[in-house]
């Protein structure tokens, strides 16, 4: 496996330390996401309760509903590496830890930007109209592509093409 980036060791840094680094930096990047993810799923299981629930339009039920199994998925991604790491941290495999761990803050986040999304729609819809909350929702979700999807991707699609660039012979 080529390393580059993140992965390539600091000066005087070995593997275990590499692997220590890149799984406590993961691990703090799960711990910015996660409380946002709690206050939106505390939020979107009070709101049925609230006086005036039952005049929501069944579109806005739908939307909720939605917005709510996001939010508990995108908790169950985020929380699940420290389940993982808890359960096998004693078979020192650090590395798939840290790409399981990947991937599932990823899917997390994306979880949560669609998450929202839809609970942005849910409030404007009740607040300006269907058409104003689509337009919302839609520059929200824009916002949240553009900014966790499209701005790093770009960045890292550089990155990877200045490495080339510096290694020909790399199959990067």
């Amino acid at each position: 496996m080529e390393l580059h980036g993140h992965d390539v060791p600091l000066d005087g840094e070995g593997e275990k330390e590499r692997l220590d680094r890149e799984l406590s930096e993961l691990l703090e990047e799960i711990r910015v996401a996660l409380p946002g993810v709690q206050v939106l799923f505390a939020f979107l299981l009070a709101l049925p309760f609230q006086a005036g629930w039952k005049g929501v339009t069944e579109v806005q039920r739908e939307v909720y509903f939605a917005s709510l199994c996001l939010a508990l998925v995108a908790s169950a991604l985020l929380i699940a590496p420290s389940a993982y790491h808890r359960t096998n941290f004693r078979a020192y495999d650090k590395q798939r830890l840290i790409v399981l761990a990947s991937g599932l803050t990823l899917a997390g986040i994306t979880a949560l930007g669609a998450s929202m999304s839809g609970t942005l729609f849910v409030v404007a819809d009740e607040l300006f109209g269907q058409a104003q909350a689509l337009v919302f929702s839609g520059l929200a979700g824009l916002l949240f592509v553009s900014l966790w999807g499209v701005l790093p991707w770009g960045d890292h699609m550089k990155y990877r093409k200045r490495a080339a660039l510096d290694d020909p012979g790399s199959d990067r």
